[in-house]
């Protein structure tokens, strides 16, 4: 089940994906490319249709341009598909593109997840396109290569097939009633990981579903000032969503002010989240409009010229 209000403003999508491509939706084993646009210089054409066609980062040095939910990347790097301490997952969207300081971030967490939660590894799932900018589905956010989704699925003990990366589902951590945790899914050490990640120093958001920003609460040892970063939203039941702040030097990066101090743990810091409308929403009375699209010409101008770079070398 994927938890997510039906209209959520994109002012709102800020915060993260305004309604996440989940861990458990498959990709393709064979996927197809997409077919030419007629006219690619239509100035009416969707930033989208647009990024999604770039199979390659653009040539030059790393930036991160705009905002998260406006944005490009320029000299994006690809997370390899395997490594001792992670794999890859759904491949065919060719999502695992990101800011070099992304790709050595997850990496960083994947060994710290085999040593302080016993992990074999993680399992990455999207970051972002090869040159970042709007996807064709799924995802509001992961425009700058800052945002990577990693599954709360510790990654298997042998190299996954081609089809495994498509086709395996990650595990619900949520319970049915989504008052709470699924025990039966939920160990000891997945809190451990969370804090992994919250504690690196680049990482300003975490977000993850109420749920188990309730069950962190309850579980968490030790020092626990990583906790303020864990910020609860809609869907995230099988995977959490790191945010990095923008780079040092990338003056064309627009990021998100700090939260508010303290633990977020209170019964009133939580209470939202568990009311009726939010657990159980009404459907809309009349059917919602499709979201516009935005266009090149409304994103920030270096976007596209990041768009009609040469490839980078491979």
């Amino acid at each position: 089940m994927k938890t997510c209000p039906i209209l959520i403003p994109l002012v709102i999508a800020l915060f993260a994906d305004a309604c996440p491509a989940t861990a458990q939706d498959k990709g393709s084993v064979d996927p197809k490319p997409l077919p030419p646009l007629e006219n690619p210089n239509d100035p009416r054409i969707g930033a989208k249709q647009l990024f999604a066609r770039k199979l390659l980062p653009s040539a030059g040095p790393p930036r991160a341009i705009g905002s998260y939910i406006k944005g490009c990347l320029a000299g994006g790097m690809q997370m390899p598909i395997n490594g001792d301490t992670w794999q890859v997952m759904r491949l065919s969207r060719n999502r695992n593109w990101g800011h070099p300081d992304m790709i050595a971030l997850l990496k960083r967490l994947s060994v710290k997840a085999h040593k302080d939660a016993g992990w074999p590894g993680i399992l990455v799932g999207d970051i972002g396109q090869p040159r970042g900018g709007p996807a064709l589905s799924g995802h509001a956010s992961h425009q700058l290569g800052l945002d990577a989704d990693v599954w709360l699925t510790p990654m298997p003990d042998h190299l996954l097939s081609r089809e495994e990366r498509e086709e395996t589902s990650a595990t619900m951590m949520v319970r049915d009633d989504r008052l709470d945790i699924d025990p039966n899914a939920w160990t000891p050490n997945h809190w451990k990981v969370l804090r992994d990640a919250a504690q690196e120093p680049a990482v300003q958001r975490i977000f993850v579903n109420p749920a188990i920003k309730k069950a962190l609460c309850r579980d968490a040892r030790g020092d626990r000032s990583w906790l303020s970063k864990i910020r609860p939203w809609y869907g995230h039941d099988y995977h959490f969503h790191i945010r990095m702040r923008c780079p040092a030097g990338d003056k064309e990066c627009k990021g998100q002010p700090d939260q508010a101090g303290g633990e977020g743990c209170s019964a009133s810091d939580l209470a939202y989240w568990f009311t009726d409308s939010i657990l159980h929403p009404e459907p809309p009375k009349e059917p919602p409009k499709p979201p516009h699209s935005i266009t090149l010409a409304q994103m920030p101008s270096d976007c596209r010229k990041v768009l009609n770079a040469p490839d980078a070398k491979k």
